[in-house]
């Protein structure tokens, strides 16, 4: 249930794990293969609809670009983006990911799941999983996570994994020609708190 190979930022240090599982899940990173897979869940007009960067339609050739900039930026230790596959039939899922700012020591969580695997419960439990790495494996000392106010699913996901919520910020985001309000929840890493 750890995580390695991927360069944290605490230092040189090779501690981290590419791969780890929950009960459902298997977490990893994305691969090239995943681009066609990537394209039709995250271009689902309602999965687009949901999240704050994803685009409808979703252009050809733009999976792949994602792929290549997240399996970048995990080399340098700023977005820690993994492929949900299900255990149970190999196939992806969705995604969870951490945007670092090494500066704050903190991350935003953002997740999205492909719209047949809505309301099984894989977004809470991949965010857990995902929530312990960033506070245990880098070290964090907050996670962040916003959803538009339109989206009660998300910020669903987001109290059950203990997060509180902390504000709603009006008109934050423009998405598809309208100015939408987020909502947004955070976490203290626990172990710091002593």
């Amino acid at each position: 249930m750890v995580f390695y190979r991927i360069y944290g930022f605490r230092g040189s240090e090779n501690l981290l794990q590419t791969d780890c599982e929950t009960e459902r899940l298997f977490l990893r990173l994305f691969q090239l293969a995943d681009a066609k897979s990537v394209q039709e869940l995250a271009g689902h007009e309602e999965v687009a609809r949901t999240t704050l960067s994803i685009p409808h339609p979703y252009p050809d050739g733009a999976a792949e670009a994602w792929i290549e900039r997240t399996r970048s930026a995990t080399e340098i230790g700023t977005i820690y983006s993994f492929a949900l596959v299900g255990k149970e039939n190999n196939e992806l899922i969705g995604c969870v990911s951490l945007r670092v700012s090494k500066t704050d020591n903190q991350a935003e969580l953002a997740y999205w799941v492909g719209r047949p695997y809505w309301g099984l419960g894989f977004a809470t439990e991949a965010s857990k999983r995902i929530v312990v790495f960033g506070f245990e494996e880098l070290g964090l000392n907050r996670i962040y996570a916003a959803a538009m106010t339109k989206n009660p699913a998300s910020y669903k996901v987001m109290s059950k994994i203990g997060m509180k919520f902390k504000e709603i910020l009006p008109k934050h985001i423009l998405k598809s020609e309208v100015y939408e309000d987020l909502v947004l929840y955070e976490m203290a890493n626990p172990n710091l708190l002593r």
